[in-house]
């Protein structure tokens, strides 16, 4: 059992899962996705009432004039809103819009977490084999420390994903975890 606490202060960062679902691949990725919401959606609820910071890193679509209120807007409005809805951003939510694959990639998070005091990252969202994996190895080469949630990281390629997940706990020190295996701590 990992308890994340603020001793080392704990961000819950949810990856691309404000989506629409309209790009290649998307049909492989949705019932790996229908499987994550609802673990995704208890991460949220106990990182909220324990105080933490929550951070969405997503995608923008293309729409490099929207902002985080516009690509939920969007991905409420499309075919699959039932995969967003549980995960909606709160009044207390932090929202960084990323351009390609890691959540570090051309985005202020690194100087968000230095500000919120944040050194262990817990990772969840999708895609397991890109984004996930990618954010994973930028997350340990700045010396935080990572926990990727192993049944809230949706995948497109099961034999990838097992892979990437091995990866991260071989070569970058994650912690890979179920999400019964991780209490977050008041702060």
């Amino acid at each position: 059992m990992a308890h994340c606490s603020a001793e080392r202060q704990t961000a819950l960062v949810i990856i691309d899962m404000i989506n629409t679902y309209g790009h290649e691949d998307a049909e492989l990725l949705l019932p790996s996705a229908r499987k994550i919401v609802p673990v995704i959606a208890g991460l949220l609820t106990a990182a909220r009432a324990a105080g933490l910071p929550v951070i969405y890193a997503n995608d923008n679509f293309g729409q490099w004039r929207s902002h985080h209120g516009e690509i939920v807007d969007e991905a409420l409005a499309g075919p699959h809103a039932d995969l967003v809805e549980p995960l909606l951003p709160d009044a207390e939510a932090l929202f960084v819009v990323k351009a390609r694959h890691s959540i570090f990639y051309e985005t202020p998070l690194a100087y968000l977490l230095w500000e919120l005091g944040v050194h262990h990252v817990v990772l969840c969202g999708q895609v397991t084999e890109q984004c996930v994996l990618y954010s994973a190895l930028d997350a340990h080469i700045r010396h935080l420390d990572v926990t990727v949630v192993s049944d809230a990281v949706a995948h497109i390629y099961p034999q990838l994903a097992d892979a990437a997940l091995e990866m991260m706990r071989r070569n970058m020190g994650a912690r890979v975890l179920a999400r019964h295996d991780i209490t977050f701590t008041p702060r």
